[in-house]
């Protein structure tokens, strides 16, 4: 186990330094002089040479590089040219909201998605078994952005049972936080959920016409205990990829809905860095989104040496 976690491990900061210097390389490469941006109004000549000597834009790549990890390391991401302020207080701030709503989203599609996918694959052929796949089939056909604009008539205005904008951190009013988190994880979570349906779907059937499921019923055991403990157990391989793989998605995904609900994550402080050129916010932003991805990955296959040992050992060769 202390072998395979080591090489995934090392795989992992492997990947992390590639990505940072795409990350760093590619905001270099946008068009316009990063000096302008961080000159506001103010575009003379000494006032851009002073700014390039202050953040050291003179200097060579490698050694601006260096410096970007260096403070990175140290979580000095640098200084928002937008509000004046360090862009490691605006990603704090901003975060926890994104974690929120897609762990929320998560949950969400995990109970639902497995739970319908289990019964669509016990009950084939069954009334149960077409209501799941439509369902499905609907979560996976409505776009985000209308299922929105839905909800949000529906039961933030017709029926006010739930906020339609703005957020209150659990700790300060964990019921009002709930209020207002609802709507837009089932809006990010319902297409997750469909996904998660199908594929659990798919594992199952082929978990349940396996000989080791055929053998477990021979040996007289319960229908619960073939399909929870027999089948389920080894279709969670492939629901836990695409657990994984969706994870991610919900995090870059939550900007249209954070936009929708006007929450103040992730997504929208990635669309005010984008329009407002702020450099080293959407350089941070980027980079932290894509550390998020490598830690996803790994946690995904350590998750994956938990339900089946010999991942566990085959990836330790």
């Amino acid at each position: 186990m202390t072998k395979f976690l080591l090489t995934r491990l090392r795989q992992s900061l492997i990947t992390l330094i590639l990505v940072s210097i795409v990350v760093f390389a590619g905001i270099r490469a946008l068009p316009g002089d990063p000096a302008l941006a961080l000159a506001g109004e103010e575009r003379s000549p000494e006032a851009l040479a002073a700014i390039r000597e202050a953040y050291g834009l003179n200097d060579n790549i490698v050694v601006q590089y260096g410096r970007f990890v260096g403070h990175a390391l140290t979580g000095d991401l640098g200084t928002s040219s937008r509000t004046g302020l360090p862009v490691s207080q605006a990603i704090g701030q901003a975060l926890p909201v994104t974690l929120e709503l897609a762990a929320l989203s998560l949950l969400l599609a995990i109970v639902i998605g497995i739970g319908a996918g289990v019964i669509a694959a016990v009950r084939r052929g069954k009334p149960e078994e077409w209501i799941a796949n439509a369902i499905a089939l609907v979560g996976l056909s409505i776009p985000t952005f209308w299922l929105g604009i839905v909800l949000v008539l529906g039961f933030a205005i017709a029926i006010p049972v739930f906020s339609a904008s703005g957020y209150v951190p659990f700790g300060t009013d964990p019921l009002d936080n709930l209020r207002r988190m609802v709507l837009p994880s089932i809006v990010l979570g319902s297409g997750l959920a469909a996904v998660v349906m199908r594929q659990t779907r798919g594992a199952m059937l082929d978990s349940l016409s396996a000989d080791y499921v055929r053998t477990a019923r021979a040996k007289g055991l319960s229908r619960r205990a073939v399909v929870g403990g027999h089948a389920l157990r080894n279709s969670l391989v492939t629901v836990v990829t695409v657990l994984g793989l969706q994870l991610g998605h919900l995090i870059s995904g939550a900007v249209v809905t954070e936009q929708i609900f006007v929450l103040p994550g992730f997504g929208k402080l990635t669309i005010d860095a984008v329009f407002t050129r702020d450099y080293a916010t959407l350089q941070a932003v980027v980079l932290c989104t894509s550390a998020a991805y490598i830690l996803i990955n790994l946690l995904v296959d350590v998750v994956y040496s938990v339900i089946d040992p010999r991942i566990r050992l085959g990836g330790a060769q």
